[in-house]
């Protein structure tokens, strides 16, 4: 139906399109859906009028005004409008012509718009002119529906025929593929010319698009077509291996890929997993070099590269888990906690990697199990004892069979953790052999500056230890390699004394024996006195390993009376060792019965502690020989030709025969032959017993004396003071010559010594014998005393 003229403007219901322009003679089905845009498709039906079409700027506005619209729309007849069950509508609509609105406003209800026709500017070009334009335009679309491909033939046709410019501007601008926006340009052209040229500028950049657009597409459709193709072929490798085999090989291959990608790792490590992978999926099903493969990928996908626990080192708890734990060792706590003090202001920090270093059954072992726990972190333990094979260390290549990542990788994927606490148990203990030294393979995974990009023989990449916190343990630091210890803080743990191993039994042992087995505080109770007696009768050791089976025997002998019926409740007391645990197999170590000439008692050190070893000196007619006895070491036998030396130098100042090294033969013993002796401690003992043999003056027996001496009689420092005097303490020593140079290890000498016990620092031997050597007429019948288990004093009795 034709509009009458005088319809060339009013008011009109409008409606707002989103993303569609409408065109003159062209059809346009349009969905819907806001309120006012229904109303307005309603009055428009109901009135039988035309309805006012102009696109939005912006889509994305819900209810437009009149800044929001296009000044040039289309106003349309409404042809047919279908409702849909959801409420919305669909329309068709046929554009009259070009149309400015004057207004646009909101009745409420729905939008209304006052226009103006827009009439085409007349054409003032010649015929040839508008012919070139209307060729150009059929070359220009012709291009253009040769790149997409896809245009219905009606368009093609309805193109080739149409002769009239304005029209066929309109409509393939209508028809083509164009965003809004550009159409909406061509719409707003009155000049048809102009009209004309922006719709070839338009054709031409749209079909450099569509060109640029088949290009994608076709790569893209080459990756689909390989991706479907290898799916496919995939797919069938599957069934086959499924059928030949029995497993699903392929899907294996896949789950690692997918694992690879997932894993916070580096790219180069993950590049080298892919491509290990891919070697994988080539391989035949069982061959060996599969095997081998797969064991590398589970073992590099296993490992945790970039995770890390982030611990925070609280220096409060960790003292109470200490204390908890250790009864003494005030020394070796508070180096811990000023390590964990480093951790807890700074958890990237490379601190430094501490030896715990003393003899068996201290609790080296679990002093780091402990440090682990204060710092929040992951415990693994690596033995060393015994080891030879540097492979142990960095692992085995992958070309052999059975091979492995080394022990240190073993741990960091055990843990789970790229920052575990590492104890290094029994350094000292690593051998060495033909297949290589692993000591030196330890050099580089105890330096903080090198162990970052550690290298395993078996990973074949680097991987950063330096978040690691290492921890090692050793009884001896001879046997361990200079430049390995130099890498490392040694930090001593010395034997416990008599009271500390009391404590430490009463606090931690009992308790945990005798609920390890099946007994409690209320049916088994140790007596101080049996603890005692366990440690002076029944132990000899730096540690309490002994002391731990000695009272867990005496748990099981309790247990079996408890089992049996025959008691109720069991108390052990030091009267009973002898009947559940046998015969005493150590003697308490005393001082002399009295007061003897040239024997004295010297102090030693042990693995186990301190010992009151006795030096004896006879001097017997002959002719200036001199026989040393008693197991002793080249460096103790020095230690007596020095002393030797110092005596002739002073014969005359003690009235000894000068001579006497000419006609006198001096026999110099130790006591307890079967140990072995050695170390330059015993000199002041021996020039001391030496001058008392050659002089005829006693030796007091409460005395006992501790030093190096030079042939000048300087007495020079030694070590091992605590354990000494704790020794000297136990067999009832009244007093210590101990060298001036020592005085200041009188802080580490436990309190109960320092105060039962009297400490003579000297500076020459000369200082000792006026205060150690009785008169010749003085002698001195006072038994001495010891003390025994039960912390009463004893009179010691010789056998």
């Amino acid at each position: 139906m034709l509009l009458n003229e005088k319809l060339l403007s009013g008011t009109f219901p409008a409606l707002a399109l989103r993303g569609l322009v409408a065109f003159p003679n062209m059809l346009l089905t349009l969905d819907v859906g806001r309120k006012k845009s229904i109303l307005a498709l309603e009055s428009a039906m109901d009135k039988n009028t035309p309805i006012y079409l102009v696109a939005q700027k912006d889509i994305l506005v819900e209810e437009p005004k009149a800044s929001d619209l296009y000044d040039i729309g289309c106003l349309c007849r409404v042809r047919q409008v279908l409702k849909m069950p959801d409420g919305d509508a669909k329309v068709l609509v046929k554009g009259v012509y070009r149309a400015r609105h004057i207004n646009f406003a909101d009745t409420g209800a729905h939008y209304v718009a006052t226009i103006e026709k827009c009439e085409d500017k007349p054409i003032r070009n010649r015929e040839v002119y508008i012919e070139s334009l209307i060729r150009r335009i059929r070359t220009e679309f012709d291009r253009f529906a040769n790149t997409i491909q896809n245009l219905p033939n009606d368009i093609v046709l309805n193109v080739a025929t149409n002769e009239n410019l304005s029209a066929l501007c309109d409509f393939i601008a209508f028809n083509m593929p164009a965003p809004y926006d550009d159409k909406q340009y061509v719409l707003e052209q009155l000049n048809v010319v102009t009209r004309a040229k922006v719709l070839i500028e338009l054709l031409s950049k749209e079909r450099e698009v569509a060109e640029i657009d088949n290009k994608i597409s076709q790569k893209t459709r080459i990756r689909i077509d390989e991706n479907q193709r290898d799916y496919y072929l995939k797919e069938q490798m599957k069934v086959i291996s499924d059928e030949l085999y029995g497993d699903d090989s392929l899907g294996e291959i896949d789950d690692f890929h997918n694992l690879t990608e997932a894993l916070n790792a580096p790219d180069e490590v993950k590049e080298k997993i892919h491509t290990e992978i891919n070697k994988l999926s080539k391989m035949p099903q069982g061959a060996h070099e599969g095997t081998v493969s797969r064991n590398y990928i589970e073992t590099c996908l296993a490992l945790p590269w970039n995770k890390v626990d982030n611990a925070v080192v609280d220096i409060k708890k960790a003292q109470k888990i200490l204390d908890r734990d250790f009864y003494g060792l005030n020394k070796v706590k508070e180096r811990i906690l000023e390590m964990l003090s480093v951790y807890a202001l700074s958890p990237e920090s490379k601190g430094n990697i501490l030896c715990l270093y003393g003899p068996p059954g201290v609790g080296k072992t679990s002093i780091g199990k402990t440090i682990a726990e204060c710092m929040g972190r992951r415990y693994q333990r690596i033995s060393l004892g015994g080891m030879h094979d540097e492979a142990e260390i960095r692992g085995h290549r992958k070309t052999y069979i059975g091979a492995m990542t080394g022990k240190i990788l073993t741990a960091i994927k055990n843990a789970g953790t790229s920052n575990p606490l590492i104890l290094l148990d029994e350094i000292d203990k690593l051998g060495s052999d033909y297949k290589g030294d692993p000591s030196s393979a330890l050099l580089e995974v105890l330096d903080p500056e090198q162990n970052v990009n550690f290298t395993d023989n078996f990973l074949e990449m680097p991987y950063d230890l330096s978040r690691a916190v290492f921890i090692t343990t050793a009884n001896s630091l001879d046997t361990i390699p200079a430049p390995l210890l130099d890498r490392m803080e040694v930090v001593s743990l010395d034997g416990y004394t008599r009271e500390e191993k009391f404590n430490i039994a009463k606090r931690h042992i009992v308790p945990r024996e005798i609920i390890s087995h099946g007994l409690n505080t209320k049916n088994c109770k140790f007596a101080d006195n049996a603890i005692y007696g366990i440690i002076d009768f029944y132990t000899r050791e730096a540690g309490v390993r002994k002391l731990q089976r000695a009272i867990g025997s005496l748990c099981g002998k309790a247990a079996k009376q408890i089992a049996e019926g025959s008691s109720q409740k069991v108390t052990l007391k030091a009267a009973d060792l002898e009947k559940l645990l046998g015969h005493k197999k150590y003697r308490p170590e005393v001082i002399l019965p009295a007061d003897e000439i040239g024997v004295i008692n010297g102090l030693a050190w042990t693995a186990v502690g301190g010992e009151i070893m006795q030096m004896e000196v006879a001097v017997l007619e002959g002719s200036g020989k001199t026989v040393l006895t008693g197991n002793l070491g080249d460096v103790m036998k020095e230690s007596a030709q020095a002393a030797i030396t110092f005596v002739r130098a002073n014969a005359s100042k003690y009235g000894i025969d000068p001579d006497f090294y000419k006609t006198r033969d001096i026999h110099i013993h130790a006591t307890e032959s079967a140990v072995p002796k050695d170390g330059p401690s015993a000199g002041v003992t021996i020039t001391t017993a030496l001058i008392s043999a050659l002089t005829g003056r006693a030796v007091r027996r409460d005395i006992a004396m501790t030093g190096e001496v030079s042939i000048r009689g300087r007495v020079l420092a030694i070590g091992g003071l605590k354990e000494k005097s704790m020794a000297a303490y136990r067999g009832g020593v009244k007093q210590i010559f101990i060298p001036f140079d020592n005085v200041p290890d009188l802080d580490e000498v436990d309190k109960t010594v320092r105060e039962a016990v009297e400490f003579i620092p000297v500076k020459y031997a000369t200082d000792i014998v006026d205060r150690a050597l009785l008169p010749i007429e003085e002698k001195n019948p006072q038994k001495p005393e010891y003390i025994t288990a039960d912390n009463t004093k004893h009179t010691a009795i010789r056998n």
